[in-house]
């Protein structure tokens, strides 16, 4: 499967989304959605109504099928777009056995105990891989997809061990549009950052600008650099310092609770400006999703724009 970004009269080339159309918090709080608009597929072409892209975060606590991706293209104009994150187990996180299709769950040797990509038999890898890349399909075929985005954990940290983890990462998805965003500043400083942007070129990636609390190992600066010519992902998770490292009960959104301020908004114009000169599309997705705060944040730059 190779696949590229088409250029299209349809496609602007600066897209404002948010991460999720369905958490938890922002149905309950019963604000972004009117009255009667309670089916996925309602919320969905709500959604789609008002901004031209979404981050399927979905994908990442489990794989996506062929049906909801053809369900997705199918409910959203022409022109929307859609980054999926990775599933969490091809980025280094850790797992529980239910995250697995039930097939797979029944050639492991502990069906219940915790998984780690490397302890998983090669065989029940190499089919995660397979559905995954499967159910990018449907959106490929559509012209809606944008990027997969890997997303690596702190620990993944910047050495010769997780660039070699890295570029396995990104053969794995046969030439679909991958985005990088790392987690641990040891990517970015001591002379390595242009070593990090050099390896994202090479392997063809588009490397992610992160918007978050400064000053934490596990928050990355904002670098503005492209590394792809088609595309840049600028991902906004907020400034609050309280909340960053705050273990999540239940929504992980409880973490990104942020309200951008018009002035903090107006002060990224000319950097997105600048970005959006350089390559064909720019996604710029707010990860603030805790109840409709990243709708609200996303609704505020879009009038700035």
């Amino acid at each position: 499967m190779r696949i590229q970004i088409l250029a299209s009269p349809l496609t602007m080339s600066l897209l404002v989304g948010t991460a999720s159309w369905t958490d938890p918090t922002l149905i309950a709080c019963g604000r972004f959605y009117p009255p009667g608009v309670h089916t996925p597929e309602a919320r969905l072409r709500h959604y789609a109504a008002q901004f031209p892209m979404v981050e399927v975060d979905s994908s990442y606590y489990a794989l996506p099928s062929v049906r909801n991706a053809r369900l997705w293209a199918e409910r959203t104009p022409p022109g929307f777009v859609f980054d999926l994150k990775a599933f969490r187990l091809f980025t280094g996180h850790g797992a529980l056995p239910a995250a697995l299709p039930a097939d797979l769950r029944a050639a492991l040797s502990d069906p219940a105990a915790p998984l780690g990509y490397r302890a998983l038999p090669g065989e029940v890898r190499d089919e995660l891989w397979h559905r995954f890349r499967q159910a990018l399909l449907p959106l490929h075929a559509a012209g809606k997809l944008g990027a997969v985005l890997f997303q690596f954990p702190p620990w993944v940290q910047a050495g010769r061990r997780s660039e070699a983890l890295v570029e396995d990462r990104i053969d794995r998805m046969a030439a679909a549009p991958v985005a990088v965003e790392f987690r641990h500043r040891s990517w970015f400083e001591d002379g390595q950052r242009a070593r990090t942007l050099a390896l994202l070129r090479a392997l063809g990636a588009a490397h992610v600008v992160v918007d978050s609390p400064p000053d934490f190992a596990n928050a990355v600066p904002a670098v503005w650099e492209a590394t792809r010519t088609d595309l840049a992902l600028v991902r906004l998770h907020g400034r609050n310092a309280a909340t960053w490292n705050r273990p999540a009960h239940r929504a992980s959104s409880g973490r990104f609770q942020y309200a951008y301020s018009e002035a903090e908004l107006a002060a990224l114009l000319p950097q997105l400006r600048r970005l959006e000169d350089s390559v064909a599309q720019v996604h710029v997705v707010f990860n603030t999703n805790h109840e409709d705060q990243g709708q609200n944040n996303a609704r505020r730059l879009l009038g700035l724009l």
